[in-house]
């Protein structure tokens, strides 16, 4: 199952992150700078496209396997999602910083470095697995609000990914009461 930019922009539409002006405009360089220059190399903040590239590893560790061009998809999600949203932006960021600082004192490397396999190992011993979602709350709860959720959401909530669990019309896409009143298709 390939996933494409257009679901992603789908699913940013449907959320009303995004307007039909806006799809245009998405890039990583449109993202703000993020240095801030204070920190030594280990212990540094990361930076907005960091967390782009960290979304897309979270999404290579919980998409389940048939799905492809992973890459893209979560890229241009990613973008959007926190290009005009700085108080959303600064949550995942620290999110991202502390889960760095458990990634560099177990493994010796930033959680993007890790391969995939280590990632998932990583973030079962921060303990996002059995975590509550709070965008305000421990590392791992935090984690699993910023960095594991989104991903899965704009997954699940795009045209494509959404036939994975059996929604070929998600809430927000257009099919009226007639594709609600059909099982789905195998």
């Amino acid at each position: 199952m390939e996933l494409s930019r257009r679901d992603a922009l789908a699913v940013l539409a449907g959320g009303g992150i995004l307007g039909a002006a806006g799809a245009t405009a998405l890039s990583r360089e449109s993202l703000p700078d993020g240095t801030d220059g204070g920190h030594d190399d280990e212990a540094r903040a990361a930076s907005p496209a960091e967390l782009v590239d960290a979304l897309v590893a979270t999404a290579h560790v919980v998409y389940p396997s048939e799905v492809s061009n992973v890459d893209e998809f979560v890229e241009t999600y990613a973008t959007g999602r926190i290009e005009n949203r700085p108080e959303y932006r600064e949550g995942a960021l620290a999110a991202l910083t502390d889960l760095n600082a458990h990634a560099t004192l177990s493994y010796d490397g930033r959680y993007v470095d890790l391969d995939r396999d280590l990632r998932a190992t990583l973030l079962d011993e921060v303990g996002v697995k059995t975590a509550e979602p709070n965008p305000d709350g421990t590392t791992a709860e935090r984690v699993r609000y910023y960095l594991v959720n989104e991903p899965l959401y704009a997954l699940y909530a795009s045209p494509t990914g959404g036939t994975l669990v059996g929604i070929e019309n998600p809430q927000g896409h257009p099919g009226g009461t007639e594709s609600y009143q059909r099982g789905p298709q195998s």
